[in-house]
């Protein structure tokens, strides 16, 4: 098995080095192996460390039951940020930066204190948090033609791509986080609505999952970890030369640049 694993590592790895989508790597270790997708990205994460990539915290995937119904699923995904993935608001992203890219509105959470031990609770994420920010996930699959299923996504670091931050910090007090609506538009055309209620019912409970997930495997969320906590409404294929903004109630708006 461990030599299965290396295979579907090198050949995510090969994709995102090359710019060429790889075919399923479920065909390697299965459709639905949690165990063996997570140990596929754990490889791969090693050697973006070795290789000097900063962790700056998680994301979180599969937040919509919608989705999770589609996968065969009762329960979210997660991938590593790092630092180099981080994007200002409405910084553009250079074509090709992200293979078959979408992207999604997001709350982001910034953490003020760790989160050590497992069966957190509402509170100890609220006290955890330093402020919240409105985001968009730019996803993008190595999997050719986003041919995809759970091992598939998990391996490949929870199609994670790049993420942008608005610049303008909100205490988690000041909005009403399971409540707010959120629109995002392409060049003024409405895209997508959501709220966020369509996070796991509301965005804090898929922190509480993701907090309990990294204390269990031993690598808990830190002070100052970012934590995207998933899609608030429906994720829209993006082009060059596309301007998208999303705009979260309470929390202001941020813009996604797709260089032409």
């Amino acid at each position: 098995m461990n030599a299965i694993i290396q295979q579907a590592a090198d050949m995510l790895w090969e994709a995102h080095q090359y710019g060429e989508p790889c075919k399923p790597v479920r065909e390697l270790i299965g459709d639905t192996d949690v165990e063996a997708a997570y140990a596929v990205q754990k490889l791969n994460t090693d050697r973006w460390l070795v290789r000097g990539r900063r962790l700056v915290g998680r994301k979180i995937g599969l937040t919509s039951q919608a989705v999770q119904k589609q996968l065969g699923v009762d329960q979210p995904d997660f991938g590593m940020l790092f630092a180099d993935m981080a994007l200002c608001d409405g910084e553009e992203v250079a074509p090709g930066r992200v293979l078959q890219p979408k992207v999604e509105a997001e709350i982001a959470l910034v953490l003020e204190r760790s989160l050590p031990h497992e069966q957190n609770t509402l509170a100890d994420i609220l006290r955890a948090t330093a402020y919240a920010l409105p985001a968009i996930e730019i996803v993008g699959s190595r999997i050719a033609n986003w041919d995809i299923r759970l091992a598939d996504t998990i391996a490949d670091n929870a199609s994670s791509g790049l993420f942008v931050l608005g610049s303008r910090p909100v205490k988690l007090d000041a909005f009403d986080i399971a409540g707010c609506g959120m629109v995002m538009e392409r060049r003024g055309e409405q895209v997508a609505v959501g709220a966020g209620a369509a996070c796991l019912g509301n965005p804090l409970r898929a922190a509480i999952w993701l907090a309990d997930t990294m204390a269990r495997l031993g690598s808990p969320l830190q002070a100052g970890d970012i934590v995207m906590t998933g899609a608030l409404g429906p994720m829209c294929a993006a082009q060059p030369g596309d301007v998208f903004e999303a705009n979260i109630e309470g929390l202001g708006s941020v813009r996604a640049a797709f260089g032409g």
